[in-house]
């Protein structure tokens, strides 16, 4: 975020929401610890719940004429934030946050078509339902569908790019379009979205018949592995680095001997290396530095550079 926005830009901004939004939408300086998983971040100068794609188009619109409709510049979108690691002087610009609400579902056949606010936990209990297999790798990963696709997020052997069948998008100024899978780009941790500025509104993800006693005892199985190897009882962005090609980032980082390294409140899990934790006092400015620490002391040792699977938003140095 690049924007700075001066207390007279916010109040302008915030009576011509009013003008398209119910006033409980629009938090000026809203802490962003309450709306990441790392359980960390400062203010944003003007924060926006959007509950459905007009709401998107009338807000995108709004700020395309005051000259604020650049994405990641001038506005970030946020969904279940994560992934994301926010600093501690916050984000100055807006932020529109896809809401509980903007998570609709609807069934076609084999075909789930979700909203881009619906968790993947949700979606994956409602493929249960329907008797719908594909879909189980996805059920304990932490996060929203629309970040989802835009990281290619994946566990166990799954990815996004093996279920999604289509993308609607907005771009900022408004228009939308429909990608098919191949048209996403979809890569590891990667899609279309990384290199254009993109808003993901809504996926038809393609799956299969299967059974539903079947689909739910995979899934509780995979419920069971997160829970006896990943750090569940503390605030993370879930794995922390990318796996380097060749290589697992989480076993580099053990080789280097950083297994409970610490930096202020933030620490290397002793549970499973690959995540950084808020033991329940870090500033967002100490797991920045953990980071830092734990790329140049893997570098090292073993001479590979790892790299943030986690975004940065704000300043940080």
């Amino acid at each position: 975020m690049k924007t700075e926005l001066n207390q007279e830009v916010i109040q302008r901004l915030n009576q011509r929401l009013s003008a398209v939004l119910k006033p409980e939408q629009i938090l000026v300086k809203e802490n962003m610890s309450a709306h990441t998983t790392f359980r960390l971040g400062g203010a944003a100068d003007i924060f926006v719940e959007i509950n459905t794609a007009e709401e998107l188009g009338r807000v995108l619109a709004l700020l395309q004429a005051e000259g604020l409709g650049r994405l990641n510049r001038d506005f970030f979108l946020l969904g279940n934030g994560s992934n994301l690691l926010v600093s501690d002087d916050g984000l100055r610009g807006i932020v529109l946050h896809l809401s509980k609400e903007y998570n609709r579902m609807k069934v076609c056949g084999n075909t789930l078509v979700c909203e881009a606010g619906a968790s993947l936990a949700a979606i994956a209990r409602k493929a249960c339902e329907e008797a719908l297999t594909g879909f189980e790798f996805a059920a304990g990963i932490p996060g929203s569908l629309g970040g989802a696709i835009v990281m290619n997020a994946g566990a166990y052997g799954g990815e996004m790019k093996q279920v999604v069948k289509s993308v609607r998008l907005m771009a900022p100024d408004g228009t939308i379009v429909e990608k098919s899978a191949e048209e996403m780009h979809f890569s590891y941790r990667h899609s279309l979205v990384k290199e254009q500025p993109l808003i993901v509104l809504d996926a038809a993800i393609a799956l299969e018949a299967g059974n539903r006693q079947e689909i739910k005892a995979k899934m509780e199985e995979l419920a069971r592995k997160r829970r006896e190897k990943q750090p569940l009882e503390y605030p993370s962005a879930g794995s922390t680095f990318k796996r380097p090609e060749g290589y697992f980032a989480a076993k580099l980082i053990e080789e280097a001997g950083l297994r409970g390294f610490s930096v202020g409140g933030a620490q290397v899990s002793e549970k499973h290396c690959g995540f950084v934790v808020n033991k329940g006092n870090a500033a967002a400015a100490d797991v920045y530095q953990l980071i830092r620490a734990v790329q140049e002391r893997v570098k090292e040792a073993s001479g590979v550079m790892i790299e943030p699977e986690v975004i940065l938003l704000g300043k940080f140095e």
